[in-house]
């Protein structure tokens, strides 16, 4: 039997029990998005977009799911000292609120934001959910997308109404646990009506040594002249799997920051598009990648400038050792029409093993004139020249070589706005480089 075929059995036998436990608008296109699955079966090699990475080998695994929404009676405990945030939960795929957060539900409910589970608000709000569910991550594009929209039944929702600010970052904990090999199917969607400004920080933790798989995709839509920033933070073990679709659509006059932040993982696989609809936006896209043994990070990216007068700049560094491999496929298209765009697109890679293995794929389409576009890449071993000034100075080899390195990913790191969260995720960085556990000491997940 091959692997689709196992998912294609359980999608029919539990077809009542995904209805049972999901609202109408992620219902409604549910079995569109599973005849697609079936028609296009897991990405393999032989697709360009997915020519570094086999899907259909990570799902292989015989994989547990939470189809009928057993409540995990465990404990979960993160925070990140000092950033005093609005704290929520998903576990696998299933929002979580702790006793402790309710007041921040409450405060945020009275500001007029909708904030909780998706699925709750599917029931509660449909019309608002159907507005934009399914509207950036498009049934049909991604087989990828298929799947999590043919078994997805809960995750986070977000609305921020007009002119509403959100004074505080939201910190959402995104934890794979189980006692047997688990799959997650976690969908968010996050609204930013006009003028309304959010910041979000994901944290992708892991609990246990099982093969665990996250399925995610998110969908972010910035209305005219809001404000969003949103930030990712990956931390797992080596036989953890990440599969995250990330899909924004930009309103005239808005700015968005993401910085998708990959420290430890076993594989994982981000793609990130981005659609400018409208004119005089702001777009900054950074990632950082740091892989060791045979660790396996890709990521994905495509920004769409579909209107003029709008600029985007993207930045990504790796930094692999041992025999990790890295992938970084990049498009920028501007649309025709889009004239008066600016966008800059800059891949950096140090490889510090002859082992370790980099993939980079930066590319422009443009069909407009009267533009500013730029991209380029490389990759190399770290700078002998700047190693021997440092050794010279006193300074051991080990020591040294995290100098280096924590320099050269610093300019990735000073796109996170929240001082908190940057200044804590640069000493963790700092952690892995030098080669300990990167595990964030303040969250009760990773203890």
């Amino acid at each position: 039997m091959s692997i689709e075929q196992s998912y294609i059995d359980i999608f029919k036998q539990y077809r009542d029990v995904l209805k049972r436990n999901s609202g109408a608008p992620m219902d409604a296109l549910r079995d569109a998005a599973f005849e697609s699955f079936q028609r296009r079966g897991f990405p393999t090699r032989r697709m360009e977009a997915y020519q570094y990475t086999d899907m259909k080998e990570a799902f292989a695994v015989d994989y547990g799911m939470n189809l009928n929404r057993i409540a995990l009676t465990e404990d979960f405990r993160c925070e990140v000292p000092g950033i005093n945030a609005y704290l929520f939960y998903v576990v696998n795929d299933t929002f979580f609120c702790p006793p402790e957060s309710e007041k921040y539900l409450i405060e945020l409910r009275k500001k007029g934001v909708s904030i909780g589970s998706l699925r709750e608000y599917s029931e509660t709000d449909p019309e608002l959910v159907a507005k934009y569910y399914g509207k950036a991550a498009v049934s049909g594009t991604d087989a990828i997308i298929d799947f999590n929209t043919a078994f997805a039944q809960d995750g986070f929702f977000l609305h921020v109404p007009e002119n509403v600010v959100i004074d505080k970052p939201i910190q959402l904990i995104c934890v794979m646990t189980g006692k047997v090999p688990m799959l997650g199917t976690q969908r968010n969607l996050i609204v930013l009506e006009r003028s309304a400004q959010a910041k979000l920080l994901l944290c992708a933790h892991t609990r246990g040594e099982w093969e665990q798989l996250s399925n995610r995709v998110t969908e972010v839509f910035v209305g005219e002249n809001a404000i969003y920033d949103h930030y990712k933070l990956e931390n797992t073990h080596s036989k953890s799997i990440s599969v995250a679709n990330l899909n924004i659509r930009q309103q005239s006059g808005s700015e968005i920051i993401v910085n998708d932040l990959t420290l430890h993982n076993g594989l994982t696989r981000n793609r990130i598009q981005i659609d400018i609809d409208g004119e005089h936006c702001q777009t900054t896209l950074s990632g950082m990648a740091i892989g060791d043994a045979k660790q396996h990070i890709d990521n994905t990216t495509l920004i769409n400038h579909h209107k003029p007068n709008c600029k985007s700049r993207e930045l990504y560094k790796y930094v692999l050792n041992d025999e990790a491999t890295g992938a970084f496929s990049g498009k920028i298209m501007v649309a025709e029409g889009a004239f008066k765009t600016e966008a800059y697109q800059t891949d950096r890679n140090v490889c510090m093993s002859p082992n370790a293995r980099m993939y980079t794929k930066p590319h422009l389409e443009i069909y407009a004139d009267d533009v500013k576009c730029s991209h380029g890449a490389s990759t190399g071993r770290i700078d002998e020249t700047a190693l021997f000034y440092l050794r010279s100075r006193g300074i051991p080899e080990e020591e040294a070589r995290m100098l280096l390195m924590f320099a050269f990913v610093s300019d990735v790191l000073d796109n996170i706005r929240i001082e908190a969260v940057k200044d804590k995720i640069r000493l963790l960085v700092e952690q892995r480089f030098r080669g300990e556990l990167s595990h964030c000491n303040s969250c009760g997940v990773c203890k």
